[in-house]
Order: structure tokens, then C-alpha cells, then sequence
């Protein structure tokens, strides 16, 4: 745990047995010392620290770091997750994007359709291939407006690429149904929805391709960087089986022009050990956001994330919308009170200095620009306790008292 005792209570907290201090946690013994991180790694890794040093002595002693039997055992466990036929694990959430483009054949000339509100990663997948990305605002969950999309489709359009923020899927049925009728390719930034489903079908098994980062902070996050493909195409799977070890399957011999994009076999031991938790610790995403959901819900200078009712999100990011230019003066607020928070994300990427060469000007995309002057992410881990999220609740409640 993650609290900021004072000297007397740490001395004492070693005299405890653990039944002893989480009774103490239970009654809000500790709330006036409690720090709250936005995520803790430390706490994650204690949980688990035996399966984990296991997997690392075992990867260790084997002495094979490169595509070895913990890569192979990891694929095959999270493509039966994903309901799909294959998984290629790549260097980081970027390259799964990037290469399953590559592979495609996009590049200069091309238009390839994204979000406007996203991680900007998204966009540099596509334009690393000097193709373009046409962005499309958002609806009320964040994600792409599926109503918007066939408005931004050209001709040179070849790929629409949806991102699932924050932890829900955005609306694929009627995605697929647009790429349908246009003969276009569906490529899934699934890079904060491991677990997630939309019309009770599992995240991972729905487009062409998906797309998924391993980054630690993710729900199913590794202890370095880490990336995947799913896919049902075996064409694809074989090209990005080259693609992502320098363009080549057999040693010395290179079919493509390739990267060194390889998930690291370590990575893959520890990705392999939590997989068999992330159900449970999904689980404990939901749970805890019921708490601000019944905490918060009154409130009405908050407008609490909306989930789509086919959608079962998991939670990667509890963002709440903070109306009447209050957003900025919460978050110093709960920062005095050592409450950790985000902002995903302060500047759309439309208007970040380094895609000025797509010549989006302020108010093309005004749902993600105002969003963007009201999100804050709460702390909301599988790993954060209930008193710590009612502790973040009261707080913000406390904060909105005094403005009345």
C-alpha cells in the first residue's frame, strides 16, 4: 500500500499482522495521512511477485530472449483470449498499428481515418507511411462518431481506424458496416480496451486487424514497453511474422524491408502471468467505478463517462467531464490533498505543433476540443482500494461544496 504514515505509525505498522492493518484501513484509520497515486506498479507486482520472479528465473536460466518459447506460449494464450485466430507479438503499441499498415501497403497518398480524440500515436502509425490521416470528432463516449464518418471518406481513402479510448469500444457494428460498403479495411487501436466487449464480443476478434500496446499502464500492461496484432487473415500474420523481425523469417534471408519490432520474451513470460488475472482485475475496475458513479452522480457540475448500452467498458481511464471552467482548479485541489490525476488528453491532436502540415484550424473538431477544456482522470486501478476511490469522492465533493 501506498500510504504516507507518519514515522510513529510506520514503526508501529511493522508490530501489525496484515489482518490487523486492513482493519485498521477499513475504518478510516489512515484516511488523514492517505496518499492516492494515479497507478502503482509497486502494488501490482507485490500481488503477484512470486509468478513473477518465477518467469523471470525461468526466462533467465533458458538464456533465450529473442522470439523464444515464452513469445509463442504468450500469442497462442491471448489469441485464444481474443477469439481470434492469431497473434503476433511486436515491440510496442505504435509498431502493431504501423506494421499492420505496412503490411496493407499504405503509404503516400493514402487516407486513413481516425479519431480526433486520441493518443497521438495513432496518428503517426499513419503518417510514418507518409500517408494522411483524416480526422472525425466524437460522440458522447469519447469515442469516433460513427454519424461523421462517411462525410470524411474520399477516394483516396483505404483504412478507417477507430481508437477505443478509455477503456470501451467505440460502436463496430456500424463500423464494419461503413467499411463494407466502401471496400475499405478495418484496423482496431485497442490499446486501452484489453477485455472490453461491444454487443457481447470480446475486443480483439472484430476488424481486419487490432491493435494492442502493452505499455505498463494499460490493463493488461507489461514492465517495459510490448505490443500485439490479432487477427483471423493468415496472409497478414505471415507478413507481419517477417515485417516485425526485420523482414525476414528465416535467419540471413529478407523477403520485406522490415522493423525491429519484436515483443521481448521476458515481457512476454510476465504478460503471460497477468493475463490469467485481467478478467478478475477488470472486474475490480468495474466495481470501483460504481463508487464514483454513486458518489458523483449528483453533482452537477460533473458529467460522469457514458457507457453505450452494447458496451461493456473496462475502465482503463475514469474520466469525468468538469464543466464551468472548474477543471484546472480541481485538479490543484485534489493535487494539495495528494490525490494523483491526468488529463487524456490537454491538447487535441489536431493541434499539436507537429501536425500543422494537415492545416486543421481551431474549432474543426468542437466536441474533442471541449473536451479537451474539461476531462480529468480520477484514479482508478485494479489495484486501488474502495476507501482510497470513496477518499478521491469525498474530496471532490468537499471542492464543489465550496463553490456553492
Amino acid at each position: 500500500m501506498c500510504f504516507s504514515l507518519n514515522r510513529e505509525i510506520k514503526a508501529s505498522q511493522k508490530e501489525l499482522n496484515k489482518e490487523q492493518y486492513s482493519h485498521m484501513q477499513s475504518i478510516g484509520q489512515f484516511n488523514a495521512q492517505m496518499e492516492v497515486p494515479y497507478i502503482d506498479f509497486v502494488r501490482e507486482y507485490k500481488v503477484l511477485s512470486n509468478e513473477f520472479d518465477a518467469s523471470y528465473r525461468r526466462v533467465m536460466e533458458r538464456g533465450q530472449f529473442i522470439l523464444g518459447p515464452e513469445v509463442l506460449e504468450f500469442e497462442a494464450a491471448f489469441a485464444d483470449y481474443c477469439q481470434t485466430k492469431f497473434v503476433i507479438g511486436v515491440g510496442s503499441g505504435l509498431d502493431a498499428l504501423q506494421l499492420v499498415l505496412d503490411a496493407w501497403g499504405i503509404g503516400p497518398g493514402d487516407e486513413v481515418i481516425i479519431t480526433a480524440n486520441t493518443y497521438i500515436a495513432t496518428a503517426f502509425a499513419v503518417t510514418k507511411l507518409g500517408a494522411k490521416p483524416i480526422l472525425v470528432d466524437v460522440d458522447e463516449n469519447f469515442n469516433i462518431d460513427v454519424n461523421k464518418i462517411e462525410s470524411a471518406i474520399s477516394s483516396r481513402t483505404k483504412v478507417i481506424l477507430p481508437t477505443h479510448l478509455y477503456g470501451q469500444m467505440a460502436d463496430m457494428e456500424a463500423i464494419l458496416k461503413i467499411a463494407k460498403k466502401y471496400n475499405l479495411k478495418v484496423l482496431e487501436d485497442a490499446a486501452q480496451s484489453h477485455g472490453a466487449r461491444h454487443n457481447n464480443i470480446i475486443c480483439g476478434s472484430h476488424g481486419d486487424a487490432v491493435a494492442f500496446s502493452f505499455y505498463p499502464t494499460k490493463n493488461l500492461g507489461a514492465f517495459g514497453d510490448g505490443g500485439a496484432v490479432s487477427t483471423d487473415c493468415p496472409l497478414l500474420y505471415e507478413k507481419l511474422l517477417h515485417l516485425r523481425n526485420n523482414g525476414s523469417k528465416t535467419k540471413f534471408y529478407y523477403d520485406y524491408v522490415g522493423y525491429n519490432s519484436r515483443l521481448d520474451e521476458l515481457q512476454a513470460a510476465f504478460l503471460r502471468v497477468k493475463l490469467d488475472h485481467l478478467d478478475s482485475w477488470n472486474k475490480q475496475r468495474q466495481a470501483l467505478s460504481e463508487i464514483y458513479k454513486r458518489e458523483l452522480s449528483e453533482l452537477p457540475e460533473i458529467i460522469l463517462p457514458f457507457v453505450s448500452p452494447n458496451n461493456q467498458s473496462v475502465w482503463h481511464v475514469y474520466c469525468i467531464r468538469v464543466l464551468n471552467g472548474f477543471r484546472d482548479e480541481l485538479k490543484e485541489y485534489l493535487n494539495l490533498h495528494k490525490i494523483a490525476t491526468n488529463i487524456h488528453y490537454p491538447e487535441p491532436l489536431h493541434l499539436q505543433p507537429c501536425y500543422k502540415a494537415l492545416e486543421y484550424k481551431l474549432g474543426d473538431f468542437p466536441v474533442t476540443e471541449e473536451y479537451a477544456k474539461q476531462i480529468l482522470s480520477l484514479p482508478l486501478s485494479a489495484h486501488h482500494t474502495e476507501e482510497e476511490i470513496q477518499l478521491v469522492a469525498s474530496l471532490i465533493r468537499d471542492f464543489f461544496r465550496g463553490k456553492v
